[in-house]
């Protein structure tokens, strides 16, 4: 089968991004693995680098880059927003506090969707509010399952540890008591692209008298649950 375009430059720069779909590759690794010639391999590469489309890891080797899970997460968002506000008001119930859902856009944690408790005292988030990165339970989950350098460049800023970080990963949830704001919890969960990755973040939220010193005891059991329900909407429209 032929899976020429006919637009030769076009062929050759997704074979150099095949070639590094299975992780990172020196120079020399492309041209083995596409038989284009060392200097149209090298040329490539780095006009795919200018563009975001590949990037270098630490050692220099090139891998693919963010560019690509960017216009991924843009292709999945309609998608997850569709599935988002059932599972919100669902969630809200289920709880009785206010949920959200963050996605990261740079430096910044993004509320995308929200439910927001009907009455009485909450932590209300508007839908298009930017949040820091550097407190709070979604921010923990939006960084836990970052690539370590982007990690650790997160954690210099934060009020939370690398250690907090390894608890959320082994128990698949994180929860925060006044890190962002005094008097408010949240508890807080992934959701999961098809591929796996971290895509996005489900959070209840709410003053601590009703949440307590422990709110993951109280909630963490339907945030996942609630995570996992998006996470499995974006698997069947995958």
């Amino acid at each position: 089968m032929d899976n020429t375009s006919g637009v030769g430059v076009l062929d050759k720069a997704a074979m150099v991004l095949a070639a590094l779909e299975p992780g990172p590759a020196t120079l020399a690794g492309l041209v083995a693995s596409t038989g284009l010639a060392r200097p149209t391999a090298h040329r490539l590469a780095v006009a795919l680098e200018h563009h975001r489309l590949v990037a270098r890891d630490m050692q220099g080797r090139f891998i693919l880059g963010p560019r690509l899970g960017e216009l991924a997460a843009a292709a999945g968002e309609d998608r997850l927003l569709a599935a988002a506000g059932p599972v919100l008001a669902r969630l809200r119930d289920i709880t009785g506090e206010s949920a959200q859902l963050f996605r990261r856009q740079g430096d910044f944690r993004v509320c995308v969707a929200a439910a927001d408790r009907p009455t009485g005292l909450r932590d209300s988030i508007p839908v298009g509010g930017q949040l820091t990165m550097s407190a709070g339970s979604a921010a923990q989950v939006l960084l836990s399952w970052e690539d370590p350098e982007r990690m650790n460049k997160g954690l210099l800023k934060a009020t939370f540890s690398a250690a907090e970080l390894s608890a959320v990963r082994r128990r698949g949830w994180a929860q925060s008591v006044g890190e962002r704001e005094n008097g408010v919890g949240s508890v807080s969960a992934p959701v999961r692209s098809p591929s796996g990755k971290v895509v996005a973040a489900v959070s209840v939220s709410g003053p601590l008298e009703r949440l307590t010193r422990q709110p993951g005891r109280m909630h963490a059991p339907a945030v996942v649950a609630a995570a996992e329900r998006l996470s499995q909407s974006l698997r069947r429209s995958s």
